[in-house]
């Protein structure tokens, strides 16, 4: 069964890890889908590895005009939007003491104003019904050194998914949240370097990750991809305001 046949779904930040392997996902169950990326190169590749049913539009959910752009982009193809999943985010490691203004407004702008905006650009062009999924993190309920400011604004998300469920039920709009522990992508392993040092980093930053996760493994983007399928489809129509967490158990065991 197509769980998402003749939708339309917008995934911000498509073109790697999780956001990629979710589009892979919704045009596997029916669904037409445009993706975002900030790399016109890296966009390109990701279209013609999704292959049909797939729309790239360059831009920076940082960007109120790239945004603008995007959902015109949507519009003039007569789509309206069925999903959204706002999933765009950076990650950038700083400890209390060492917390400067451009990292907190780099983490600001993308993670929490391009999620705003993302949502509220696009409630137009939300059919009665639809669902938004936030990706948030498990460091939402943690504290984690080193990534205080990531972690604070996660938490925000989460809260705003609860908020906008509410204001949004006369819609029949959906809203909920997947909270990705460690998770072996692109963007995490490039993390490793600003814990460890030398020439194993990489492996020792897993191994630490590992450490801490009751599987005793990292989670795969396709792990991931497979809750939101769960929260973009008509399985969780009775479904709203949720945080589900998707992290081999460590916030929950």
């Amino acid at each position: 069964m197509a769980l998402l046949k003749d939708k339309t779904a917008v995934i911000t930040g498509g073109t790697t890890g999780i956001g990629l392997a979710t589009a892979k996902r919704f045009v596997e169950e029916g669904a037409h889908v445009f993706i975002t990326g900030r790399r016109q190169a890296e966009l390109d590749a990701a279209v013609e590895a999704l292959g049909d049913n797939v729309t790239g539009v360059q831009g920076d959910v940082a960007s109120a005009e790239d945004l603008d752009r995007l959902y015109a982009a949507v519009a003039d193809t007569g789509r309206r939007i069925d999903v959204l999943f706002a999933n765009a985010a950076v990650i950038d490691v700083a400890r209390i003491g060492e917390i400067t203004e451009q990292h907190l407004d780099y983490q600001l702008d993308v993670d929490f104003k391009g999620v705003v905006f993302t949502v509220q650009k696009a409630l137009p062009l939300l059919t009665d019904g639809a669902s938004i999924i936030l990706n948030s993190s498990n460091t939402n309920a943690r504290g984690s050194e080193g990534i205080g400011i990531y972690a604070a604004i996660k938490a925000a998300v989460r809260s705003l998914a609860r908020t906008w469920a509410s204001e949004l039920r006369d819609r029949g709009i959906r809203v909920n949240v997947v909270s990705p522990g460690a998770t072996d992508t692109p963007g995490l392993n490039n993390l490793a370097s600003q814990f460890i040092t030398g020439p194993n980093a990489a492996e020792e930053f897993e191994n630490q990750q590992r450490g801490v996760i009751p599987m005793g493994r990292r989670g795969t983007p396709e792990e991931v991809a497979n809750a939101v399928v769960f929260v973009a489809s008509d399985l969780s129509t009775y479904t709203t305001g949720a945080d589900i967490p998707v992290d081999g158990g460590v916030n929950q065991i």
